[in-house]
């Protein structure tokens, strides 16, 4: 079998300098006549002892990677097998891995949060597409010249549609220690919170300036975090707000039901930090008491499962985010309470879904200085307490359930928007009437089932209960 070299060809690529090795792969920069610039290719490192690890892993990736698209992983060129030289071709991604701001961490608030939400989304665009990673950590973050964190190395990954070739033939726990989360421990790998364990492992070395339980060097050091807590980031680091405490710690929870359900929720809280419900977490300054930990100890110490086995479209399925906008006129009220019926009916289904209630206050009909209504009430403020007051009958946990009014000249607009910027899984959403000029002129809910990223689901009160007027135009 070739061994990789600068200089060497095959299959029409040309081998240039090597740009990293690793444990398992060295990363060899390449150039192809039939490509424009560089690539980056891939080899496992294959020596003469027991390499059935990195030759499953290798395996495994050449089947996950080339399945994903878009902007968050690595677009694929070509494979090459066994038989001559196995490799990986890719795009080259040109902005360098994460490695470079943890060496600086702490960070600043700021960057934390920018660096943690690019990061989320990239794993809300995995878990859509059924990969679980497993591997999530600095080095396997790269940036895009645009902007965009691309997920990369996938040797540990999960892919929900196809067989897990590591599962199969491996005992032992797999992962990075820092990062890896307790269910890990656990031998399991069919559980997407394991990639939220990761991240909350991450944002916590990037406001602290260490990971939350150091670096073990062992398995043994690994098992401790079934049963020990980290000190919180703010006894750490004091000027870290309570929110961001709050969505660290949660992330970090032993049990995977107590940490946030899916990538989109986290993403979410990340993004709308005045809609994160505090708790307990958010107030802690120091890690538990030794009791406290012999306790916990004494309970873990016999386990050996932390969740059920579920498929990541299960987990995604009942743990979305789903964005109802609301028309808060008067004339819309019939509306509104058939929008609550379908809401219930989808909570039903989906026991861990979050929701965001968003209402549009058009700012072309109101001017400047014209904040209030006639009678002096302020309009945001009036149209808050409105959307509360419609959630209220939902009765679900302040943690679920968020609030928010967007002031636009296009609520279209501003509702794609919300939708795209909180990787909104479904929007539910009202339309009112059959008139004329809603139809030939088009209408708002129209303008978002054409241009959402999301499903989209509009609601029409039955003909019997339109208002006269609407209930005309469509008989005739």
């Amino acid at each position: 079998m070739l061994r990789p070299r600068e200089g060497l060809e095959i299959d029409g690529f040309t081998i240039g300098p090597c740009r990293h090795r690793g444990g398992f792969a060295t990363i060899w920069e390449a150039t192809h006549p039939d490509h424009k610039g560089r690539l980056a290719m891939k080899v496992p490192t294959i020596l003469d002892g027991f390499d059935a690890p990195t030759i499953v892993g290798f395996e495994i990736e050449q089947m996950i990677v080339p399945r994903l698209t878009g902007p968050h992983v690595p677009r694929v060129v070509a494979l090459g097998d066994f038989s001559s030289m196995p490799y990986i071709v890719t795009e080259w991604i040109g902005g360098g891995s994460l490695l470079g701001p943890f060496a600086q961490a702490p960070l600043p608030l700021s960057d934390v949060l920018e660096m943690a939400a690019r990061m989320t989304e990239a794993v809300v665009d995995l878990h859509r597409q059924h990969v679980i990673h497993f591997d999530l950590k600095p080095a396997n973050f790269l940036r895009r010249d645009s902007g965009e964190y691309v997920a990369i190395d996938y040797g540990l990954a999960r892919h929900d549609l196809l067989p897990d070739l590591l599962a199969e033939e491996f005992t032992v726990p797999l992962g990075t220690f820092p990062y890896m989360a307790p269910e890990q421990y656990l031998k399991q790998r069919d559980d997407l919170r394991s990639d939220i364990f990761a991240l909350g492992a991450m944002f916590y070395e990037l406001c602290t300036g260490h990971p939350p339980w150091g670096e073990p060097a062992s398995l043994r050091g690994v098992r401790k975090r079934l049963w020990r807590d980290p000190v919180p980031p703010r006894a750490l680091v004091p000027a870290l707000p309570e929110w961001f405490q709050e969505i660290v710690l949660r992330c970090l929870e032993v049990d995977p039901q107590a940490r946030y359900q899916s990538a989109g929720q986290l993403l979410f809280d990340l993004q709308n930090p005045a809609q994160v419900r505090l708790t307990a977490r958010a107030r802690r300054m120091r890690a538990d008491g030794r009791l406290a930990v012999f306790r916990r100890w004494r309970r873990m110490r016999g386990v050996r499962r932390l969740s059920d086995p579920v498929s990541v479209s299960a987990q995604m399925d009942q743990a979305p985010v789903l964005m109802v906008a609301l028309d808060l006129s008067p004339e819309a009220e019939a509306l509104n309470r058939h929008i609550l019926t379908t809401l219930r009916r989808m909570l039903a289904v989906q026991p861990d879904a979050r929701v965001s209630c968003v209402n549009i206050l058009r700012t072309a009909r109101i001017g400047i200085d014209q904040a209030t209504d006639d009678a002096g009430e302020h309009l945001h403020v009036m149209r808050l307490v409105a959307l509360r007051d419609w959630g209220a009958e939902l009765e679900l946990d302040e943690g679920r359930i968020s609030f928010s009014v967007l002031e636009s000249s296009d609520p279209a607009g501003a509702i794609i928007a919300h939708a795209n910027r909180n990787r909104v899984d479904h929007i539910l959403m009202g339309a009112r009437g059959h008139s004329a000029t809603r139809r030939y002129l088009g209408s708002v809910s129209a303008q978002v089932v054409s241009e959402a990223a999301s499903s989209v689901t509009v609601v029409r009160l039955p003909e019997s209960a339109l208002p006269q007027e609407d209930a005309a135009e469509v008989a005739a």
